[in-house]
């Protein structure tokens, strides 16, 4: 097993059954790969947080029939060109649409993006989901 470390840790045994059924729940195959998961997803959190670049998806929610909703989301996506990669319009219905930006750069300026369209009259949600770009994963 070439590139494996092993090593052994204590826990308290209702932290050791909670994780146990978490690990069961999730469908994860083994406690090393539970473990393996769970520090990926905090190295992760150290590049958004150390300015890193990242990639991710900014999901909005709107009504494409508020006046001048769609022209101004626009603008504000033009204004971080360099930022996106994509972006997925979906209609949900009649009035409700699905937008989906993928991006990649810092994860602060992925939430500057986010803060923009979320303040845009006429946004019934949005969120950012922040991921890496796994160059060092």
């Amino acid at each position: 097993m070439a590139g494996v470390v092993r090593f052994g840790i204590s826990l308290d045994k209702e932290l050791f059954a909670r994780f146990s059924a978490m690990i069961t729940k999730r469908g994860w195959k083994n406690r090393s790969d539970a473990f393996g998961r769970l520090i990926r997803e905090e190295l992760v959190k150290e590049e958004w947080a150390s300015g890193q670049e990242c990639a991710g998806a900014i999901t909005l929610i709107y009504d494409h029939h508020k006046r001048e909703l769609v022209n101004r989301l626009m603008d504000i996506q033009h204004d971080f060109g360099a930022l996106i990669l994509s972006s997925q319009h979906i209609h949900l219905d009649h009035h409700n649409c699905l937008e989906v930006i993928a991006v990649k750069g810092t994860a602060g300026l992925a939430r500057r993006l986010t803060d923009a369209l979320r303040s845009v009259k006429g946004i019934k949600h949005a969120t950012l989901s922040m991921s890496t770009t796994g160059k060092d994963m």
